[in-house]
This record gives C-alpha cells, sequence and structure tokens, in this order.
C-alpha cells in the first residue's frame, strides 16, 4: 500500500463544497476539508466523508489570509505528500449595484476568489510540480462567464478565476498537472435562499435549479483518469443558461 491519495476543498463546511467532499470521498481520496468559521458544518461534512468510507480531517483558515494560509498548507503538506487535488471552491457573494456598491462589497468578493486562489494554489502547484502529477478545479459561475446585473464584484472575481485557471493550465501541462474550471448556474445553496427563484428558473432552459451533487460529479470527473487529456476548459453546470 503506497501514500493513501489526498485531495484539499477550500470552503467545504456546505453545499457545493460539501458535496465535492463526499464525492471525491467516495472516489477514495482523504479528504482535507478547509473551512473558515463554521467548525460544526466542517464537522458534518467529515462525519458524512466517513459515512462514505474515507477519512480526513478539518482544518481553518481564511484563504485570504496569506500568512495563515502558508502556515496551515505547509504543515497540510508535510503530512500528507499524495497529494492529488485541490478544488478551490471558497467564494463569497455581496450583491449589490455598482453605482451604490461599498468599496469592502468589492475588496471581500475578489480577494475571496482570486487572492484565495493564489494563497492557496501556489504552495500546492508547487507540490504537485515535485510530485509530476495533480489536478486544480477552479469553482466559478456562470455569472463571470456571462455577467449578472447586481453582481459586478461576483462577476469578476470568478470571471478572473477563470483566467487564472487558463493561465496556470498551459504552465503546468508538460508537467502531468491539469488545471479546469466548473462553472455552476443555479445551485440549491443557502446562497440562493433569498434570491427570486420562480423568476430565475424562467431564464434556465431546463426549468430547475441544479443539486450540488451535480457540480460535485463534474468535479470528480475532471479529477479522475477519464479526463487525462481534459486542461484549461470550462465546463458549464449550468442547465443550459448559456
Amino acid at each position: 500500500m503506497g501514500e493513501p491519495k489526498t485531495a484539499i476543498v477550500t470552503g467545504g463546511s456546505r453545499g457545493i463544497g460539501r458535496a465535492i467532499c463526499v464525492e471525491l470521498a467516495q472516489a477514495g481520496y482523504q479528504m482535507v476539508i478547509n473551512y473558515k468559521s463554521n467548525k460544526d458544518a466542517a464537522g458534518e461534512t467529515l462525519a458524512i466523508v466517513r459515512k462514505a468510507g474515507s477519512d480526513g480531517e478539518i482544518v481553518q483558515f481564511d484563504v485570504t489570509d496569506l500568512e495563515a494560509t502558508k502556515s496551515c498548507l505547509r504543515d497540510i503538506l508535510s503530512r500528507n505528500k499524495n497529494l492529488q487535488v485541490l478544488v478551490n471552491n471558497a467564494g463569497i457573494a455581496n450583491d449589490g449595484l455598482m453605482a451604490m456598491m461599498s468599496a469592502e462589497a468589492w475588496r471581500s468578493v475578489v480577494r475571496t476568489s482570486l487572492d484565495g486562489f493564489y494563497n492557496v494554489t501556489k504552495p500546492v502547484v508547487k507540490r504537485m510540480i515535485r510530485n509530476r502529477a495533480g489536478s486544480i478545479i477552479a469553482i466559478s459561475s456562470v455569472s463571470g462567464i456571462i455577467g449578472n446585473r447586481g453582481q459586478t464584484n461576483y462577476s469578476a472575481a470568478k470571471a478572473g478565476l477563470i483566467g487564472a485557471s487558463k493561465a496556470l493550465a498551459s504552465e503546468v501541462a508538460r508537467l502531468n498537472i491539469r488545471v479546469n474550471v466548473v462553472a455552476p448556474g443555479l445551485i440549491e445553496t443557502e446562497m440562493i435562499k433569498k434570491a427570486p427563484v420562480d423568476l430565475i428558473k424562467q431564464t434556465i432552459p431546463m426549468s430547475r435549479i441544479g443539486k450540488p451533487e451535480e457540480v460535485a460529479k463534474v468535479v470528480r470527473f475532471l479529477c479522475s483518469d477519464d479526463a487525462s487529456y481534459v486542461t484549461g476548459q470550462v465546463i458549464g453546470v449550468n442547465g443550459g443558461m448559456c
């Protein structure tokens, strides 16, 4: 038996992040479940991972905090030599029209996605380069592709993830490291509780809201050997919105 293969999922305590953790656990990965503040929810995710037949740990750090992230990842990487997968899922929304948007609303959303991508991915990709193997997935959004009214900050952050991931993919492809993007549409999570769901469904060709598990299964595919020739791509999971 060799070193168990490990996957890190940022923002893994709830919603899409939790579904991804469970799906990858079912694929045989040991899970490192990052959370920012909700330890109980992260613990619930770990319990589900264990029921799925795998194991893992929960780790608390704010992806926007460079030094805290660096310190936590140093420890994680020292204990998980066979790191195979990173899913950059951590993200927040703080919607509002641009003309009335505060500087903090802009900064917090952009920093979580883009600073978070840099802070987490840099040390992880260095390990993957050493191992000459790995798969990195960024969770973007349909908003980053088509732009949503009232979401200039969120659209900018998620579009930035696409650009960063495509550039990184081109840098590491020859080293057997793949980098791809999954761009969900409207998915059943806490983030849509206040959204006018019935109105939004009218804009979705499939006329329904997606499930976190439907996003997670695409992530699982991209992490698998079945996707061995797929890199630098953006896959929409959005019911045909774009």
